[in-house]
């Protein structure tokens, strides 16, 4: 079993010995001397909570068998073992910055319940994640 499965398998424990405490505390504790009962959200919130982590625990469980070695699970690793190109990064893009700003306008319109923001943010939205997801997709223009 490798550590990212282990992390999940913890995290399910942890949520499963919660929900035990959370359903006793709940149910068997009086205030002002009136037994309340069971509070549904919370405890089925809870196990969903819980079954979601056993869900990726096992996901991870069954995958690790056809990946490789990773260099988090070996005993003597170093730190210098998982360097290398995690990814490639677009230092000038001004895409993010324009997806902000939408998400802006999208998150005012809604707290206000002005329908033409909320439509403009979301038009500037989907903009700006097509031109994210097409700047460097696109061939260049000749000059």
């Amino acid at each position: 079993m490798r550590a990212t499965s282990k992390v999940f398998y913890s995290i399910a424990t942890y949520l499963f010995v919660s929900l035990i405490v959370y359903i006793f505390g709940v149910t068997f504790v009086k205030d002002d001397g009136y037994l309340y009962g069971a509070e549904w959200v919370g405890i089925v919130g809870m196990f969903l909570a819980f079954l979601l982590c056993m869900m990726l625990g096992a996901y991870l469980h069954f995958t690790d068998d056809r990946s490789d070695v990773l260099p988090e699970d070996w005993e003597e690793a170093e730190t210098e073992d998982a360097a290398g190109i995690l990814g490639f990064f677009s230092p000038g893009s001004i895409w993010p910055l324009a997806m902000t700003g939408a998400i802006g306008l999208l998150g005012l319109g809604v707290i206000f319940l002005y329908f033409w923001l909320i439509a403009l943010g979301a038009v500037c939205l989907i903009a700006a994640c097509t031109g994210l997801s097409l700047q460097y997709g696109l061939p260049k223009e000749k000059h």
